[in-house]
Parts: structure tokens; sequence; C-alpha cells
């Protein structure tokens, strides 16, 4: 990533709200983003019942008519015949299942890359493990080119880190998560190259923190002015909002 003394802004799974209704981790939706001078996407990677990495954040198909049912029901070619962009609008054009390969083929390169590695509760480790060795694969064991993995995975994260040294990877937080948790992980954990948290839990204290111990700061998902200006204020490093345009705008004023 370059811009190293700047804010950048990521497209939040490439959906731009402020535009027209796009489904996330379409072919659509990270087009629509690049439309804007974006620093970066940042997208979801779960694997199918044939272990092909493929772009899906929830953890049900429900929104596509399969009530119950996971990504890892079904195999690529099953998913690449379902309509993943038509439950947004019905103007929408189809659209098949996006796999990680063709998100790395199409788009690396053109922006930076935030890929967040999914783990559902209950997947089995073996499961965890295929899953990183298959994204690791296609992404590579060195990514120098602004592309990185998160993950609310700590577990997967070490494994990662382990068969990748190299590669940048981010710990995601959630609300409950304290700064004396984050000194605790930085001390565990020091491969960690930084930590991205929800946007109502960071401050001066945090940011100090992380600066101070050369670790990156991301901040998810800032969807108005006021917190799209805190993240700034801040001065974080990756900035996950669903409105890009906004959040450049006050960036770049």
């Amino acid at each position: 990533m370059s811009k190293r003394n700047t804010c950048l802004i990521f497209a939040h799974r490439g959906a731009n709200k402020e535009a027209v209704a796009i489904a996330e981790n379409t072919r659509a939706a990270f087009n629509h983003a690049l439309q804007y001078p974006i620093d970066g996407i940042e997208t979801d990677v779960q694997l199918s019942l044939d272990e092909v990495p493929v772009l899906w954040h929830d953890g049900y198909l429900d929104k596509l008519g399969y009530s119950g049912k996971c990504i890892d029901d079904f195999n690529l070619a099953q998913l690449e015949q379902m309509d993943f962009a038509g439950y947004c609008s019905p103007d929408a054009v189809a659209e098949g299942a996006l796999s990680l390969k063709e998100f790395i083929d199409t788009y690396r390169g053109r922006c930076g890359l935030d890929i967040e590695l999914k783990s559902r509760d209950g997947e089995p480790q073996q499961r965890l493990e295929s899953k990183i060795l298959q994204m690791l694969a296609i992404i590579g064991s060195l990514a120098d080119d602004g592309v990185f993995i998160s993950s609310y995975s700590l577990p997967g994260l070490i494994f990662t880190h382990q068969h990748a040294p190299d590669l940048p990877l981010y710990y995601l937080l959630s609300g409950h998560h304290t700064q004396a948790d984050i000194e605790q992980f930085m001390e565990e954990y020091g491969f960690l190259a930084g930590f991205c948290l929800p946007i109502d839990i960071h401050n001066d204290s945090i940011a100090k923190l992380l600066r101070d111990h050369g670790k990156g700061a991301g901040v998810y998902t800032c969807n108005n002015v006021d917190d799209i200006q805190k993240a700034l204020d801040l001065k974080v490093n990756i900035l996950i909002t669903d409105y890009p345009q906004l959040a450049l705008q006050l960036r770049d004023s």
C-alpha cells in the first residue's frame, strides 16, 4: 500500500451504498467502488464443499433463498449457477459466486485488498486449515503489493503465520475488547501487522499504543461523518466504509 502517511480508504465488501443498491462481494460492487479513487477493497472468504475459496460474508445463504444452507453445503459449480446479485435489486445483472482466484486475478494491482478469513462457530480445525492453505496458494506467502489477510479467528491467523511468515496479518477485534487485551495480544502474538477494531472503541490511548509499537490501525465500519472524522483525527492507517466517496471527500478536503 502506498500513501504510507495517509489514511487509506477501503470499500467495505466493494459495495457503495451512496449510489445504487448493489449486492456486496459481487463483481458489480467491486467495479462500482473502483469508479472512485479508493485505496482498497475489503472482502470475505469462505470455502465451498469442494474446498474452493469463494467470496461471501453471511453464515447462511438465506438472502439467496437457500434457508439454513451455508456456502460449504454446495460445490463451486453449484454456487456459480446461483444468483448472488439479484437479492439486492430486481434490476441487477445475475452473477454467480465469485471465487477468490478470480477476485485476485481481476483486482490485484488495481488497489489494496483486505481479505477477511471467515471462520464460523463449530468449523472443524482441519477445514479452517484447508481454507487457509487454499487461500495462500492463491495469494502467495509474501504480499508486498497491498494485499493482506484479516480475521476474527486468532487460531486461523496463527496457522496462517506459520505457513506465510511474511504475509501481513490483521486481527479483527470486537466491541468487548479493551486496551489491556490489545497489549496482551501484542505481547503474545508479535507477528501481527496490526489490528482492525470497531470505530466505537478506538480512542487516543489505543492509537498511541499501536503507533508506539509499530502496529497498523484499521477501523470499521465508518458510515457517517462523525465516525469518518473520528477515524481521520485518530490518524488510522485503514478506514473501512460502505461510503467511500464520503470518506474520500472528508479525507482530502
